[in-house]
C-alpha cells in the first residue's frame, strides 16, 4: 500500500490518520538518505551461487564519496545508512535461499 492509497482509505472510512501506520514515500526522507541509497546502489554486488548475496563491494566507496561531494562529517552517517540497507538485503537473500533449499528438500 502506498501513502496515497492509505490516505484515500482513511478518508473514505472517516478514521483519524495514524502516521505510524502510514507508509513513507521517498520524498519523506531527507537528501542524505537519497544520497546514501544512490551510492549504495552504485556499488557492485558480491553474489555466490551457494550462499547468495554476501554484500556490496566497497572498493570504489572513496571514489563515490568524492563523486557525490560527501564531506568528512557526513561519511559516517552515509555509511551507517548503507550498512542498514546491506543487513536487510543479506537477510532477504538468506531467507530466499533457505526457502528454495527447503522447497527442494521436500521433493
Amino acid at each position: 500500500m502506498t501513502k496515497d492509497q492509505y490516505l484515500r482509505m482513511v478518508e473514505q472510512t472517516g478514521e483519524e490518520i495514524d502516521w505510524e501506520k502510514c507508509p513513507p514515500e521517498m520524498d519523506d526522507f531527507p537528501d542524505s538518505i537519497h544520497t546514501a541509497l544512490n551510492i549504495y546502489n552504485s556499488l557492485g554486488d558480491r553474489i555466490f551461487s551457494d550462499v547468495g548475496f554476501t554484500g556490496k563491494d566497497f572498493t570504489n566507496l572513496s571514489f563515490l564519496y568524492d563523486n557525490y561531494y560527501i564531506e568528512d562529517y557526513q561519511k559516517d552517517w552515509i555509511f551507517e545508512i548503507m550498512m542498514f540497507v546491506e543487513r536487510e538485503n543479506i537477510k532477504a537473500s538468506q531467507k530466499a535461499i533457505k526457502a528454495e533449499y527447503d522447497k527442494i528438500k521436500r521433493k
